[in-house]
């Protein structure tokens, strides 16, 4: 198998767990968002501390949270807020709310680094940012209320993108970092509830196998998925693991509508058609730039050949 196949593989592995997880913290509803995000934090930094102990990389977490200590911070306080809000919303029925707002994730990116960092935008990239925030509205308008899952999904997510481009590190030791700094609130809190017994609900860990197991295991389930797709953006095109990401919440609105049987309204039947209108415009103007980019690349090293 070529390295962009096995990239390719892993892309959409990685992007099937994150789809399909929903179902695992849905049967976790029992136990508070809280404490299943607490264990999310605890079994994965065991997890990375083993990577990294074996790998001789612990001092080079230890140096990047160091250096990089107020980036590392903000980083860890966005990727926690969305584990929590992506947890709250498969316990709470809003998983087709949270998978919007994984659809519109990297339009918002986009426009952020439209408005940040002065990136050029295409007049079609324009048109999916208009369809996009267009749906959001159509949302708000037929449900009666603003899509704040939605939003807020999409927003730490894209927040916590732009913070990473400031990190100086690869995608293991800053994740690994960033759930070192989670790791003493969440001991913290874990340890205020099982000691004075007052926000631990039924079944939580230590008090039912099953649960127990499943909180564990929340720790390889967050942090194999993340060295999944690192192994295989570096082995793809930016523009594929772009629409391969699109496999994630498409598999979380399936779950949300077919399985957790979640209202889909009217508002709803209108609004999705824009956004995936929105993100095949994407997808689409993002391929051809990446494509054209390859050809200048490609144009450039022929011409320094001839020349030579």
């Amino acid at each position: 198998m070529t390295d962009p196949a096995k990239g390719i593989l892993a892309i959409v592995g990685t992007c099937v767990i994150w789809g399909l997880s929903p179902i695992y913290y849905k049967a976790l509803s029992h136990v508070p968002p809280l404490e299943v995000l607490s264990h999310r934090a605890l079994w994965s930094f065991l997890f990375f501390a083993v990577i990294l102990l074996v790998q001789g990389r612990m001092r080079q977490m230890i140096e990047l949270i160091a250096t990089q200590t107020g980036l590392m911070l903000l980083a860890a306080l966005m990727i926690s807020a969305n584990w929590f809000i992506f947890i709250l919303s498969s316990q709470i029925d809003r998983s087709t709310e949270a998978s919007i707002g994984y659809y519109i994730y990297p339009l918002l990116s986009v426009l952020i680094g439209r408005f940040v960092l002065g990136e050029a935008l295409s007049a079609l990239k324009w048109l999916a940012i208009v369809l996009v925030l267009s749906a959001v509205m159509v949302l708000a308008l037929g449900l009666g209320t603003v899509p704040i899952v939605a939003l807020s999904l999409a927003g730490t997510f894209a927040i916590y993108g732009l913070i990473k481009k400031g990190v100086s590190a690869g995608p293991l030791l800053t994740v690994a970092g960033e759930v070192t700094l989670v790791l003493p609130f969440a001991i913290a809190w874990l340890g205020l509830g099982y000691f004075s017994g007052g926000h631990t609900g039924s079944g939580g860990f230590g008090r039912d196998l099953s649960d127990s197991l499943m909180l564990v295991l929340a720790g390889p389930i967050t942090s194999i998925p993340l060295l999944m797709f690192s192994y295989g953006a570096r082995r793809v095109t930016m523009a594929t693991t772009g629409i391969a990401f699109y496999i994630n919440p498409t598999l979380q609105f399936l779950v949300a509508v077919l399985i957790f049987a979640e209202p889909f309204g009217t508002a709803h039947m209108i609004a999705f058609p824009m956004i995936w209108g929105g993100v095949i415009i994407y997808s689409v103007t993002a391929l051809r730039q990446e494509r054209a980019a390859r050809k200048r690349v490609s144009s450039a090293a022929t011409s320094g050949t001839i020349s030579t």
